[in-house]
């Protein structure tokens, strides 16, 4: 793959995973609410099923979004119903002291974070347009998508810590109880209102 194309692909990727959507808005209210080291875990999870999805669009499932239009639709359908109900999750999260490391509340775990990524829209949208935009035909094709691969494992990680970043310095200033509530339910409205941005 050129460098030209290489950095073109980057730079949609880029766009494609920093903005917020989903993935960003539970990994900011997981640093505000775990901090930045407990929600670590969700972050790896998120782009090891990113990249499991990445490889699925490659090698042919994509096209099957693509051909028959009703998977797509239940696949808008389960996203938005998986997003809802996070959303009503961290809205009504307990109220916990960040400083005690060993509380009952503890964030998504891992699998949740890569699961996520099978029934998120963004994402599926974000592999399939990487993959039809910027593979390569005949023998480049495999090189390419392990191009896409890197960059989106690049691009997500880079994100990810700064979404992550972001919710853990608000964490700080979540030290009263009715702090933490505003802010919960503020993500969790943020988190719920994603579900617009799939079906527009």
């Amino acid at each position: 793959m050129e460098l030209s194309l290489f950095l073109s692909m980057l730079g949609f990727l880029w766009v494609a995973a920093i903005t917020p959507g989903p993935n960003n808005m539970l990994l900011t209210a997981s640093g505000a609410n775990f901090g930045f080291l407990r929600s670590l875990w969700l972050l790896f999870g998120i782009m090891i099923g990113m990249q499991v999805m990445l490889l699925m669009v490659a090698f042919g499932i994509g096209g099957l979004i693509l051909l028959y239009p009703s998977l797509h639709l239940l696949l808008k359908v389960a996203g938005s119903l998986y997003l809802l109900w996070l959303a009503w999750k961290i809205a009504t999260a307990k109220y916990e002291k960040l400083e005690i490391g060993d509380g009952p509340a503890a964030p998504m775990p891992f699998w949740q974070g890569g699961l996520l990524q099978l029934i998120n829209p963004k994402a599926w949208l974000m592999a399939l347009g990487a993959v039809a935009s910027f593979s390569l035909a005949g023998e480049a094709y495999r090189y390419s998508v392990v191009a896409i691969s890197f960059a989106m494992a690049l691009v997500n990680l880079v994100s990810g810590l700064i979404w992550l970043g972001f919710g853990s310095l608000i964490g700080r200033i979540l030290r009263s109880r009715r702090a933490w509530t505003i802010f919960n339910v503020a993500m969790g409205m943020l988190t719920a209102a994603c579900v617009l941005l799939i079906w527009r």
